[in-house]
């Protein structure tokens, strides 16, 4: 059930960061549009990795983990919602691979026997 709430938890605060980091860098032109997205999404990933942890969905030593996983999917789904802005459903359900980014880079590796 933990990793639900981890890809919930990160799939909304990547996503949530990315739309208010893209309103403030609107005031910047489309260029500051995207920049602010961008910005707006990794800080938000990290703090919301941190709060993972704080809540007990990730362990502490693998909080770097989430981070890094969280935004190579944040990478991905910026990829995917430039390219399907015509329509709604692409950037909204692209925001799901920032969560399966966090949920395998916080999988637990085991250990070579």
């Amino acid at each position: 059930m933990r990793r639900f709430w981890l890809f919930a938890l990160m799939s909304a605060v990547g996503g949530l960061g990315a739309f208010l980091g893209s309103i403030v860098g609107n005031a910047a032109g489309k260029t500051g549009l995207y920049a602010g997205a961008l910005l707006g999404g990794a800080i938000a990933i990290a703090l919301g990795a941190r709060l993972a942890a704080r809540l007990a969905l990730v362990p502490t030593t693998r909080i770097a983990h989430a981070t890094l996983g969280a935004l190579g999917g944040f990478a991905l789904a910026a990829l995917v919602a430039v390219n399907t802005l015509s329509s709604p459903i692409g950037p909204v359900l692209s925001v799901a691979l920032i969560g399966l980014g966090a949920v395998f880079g916080a999988a637990r590796v085991p250990a070579d026997s």
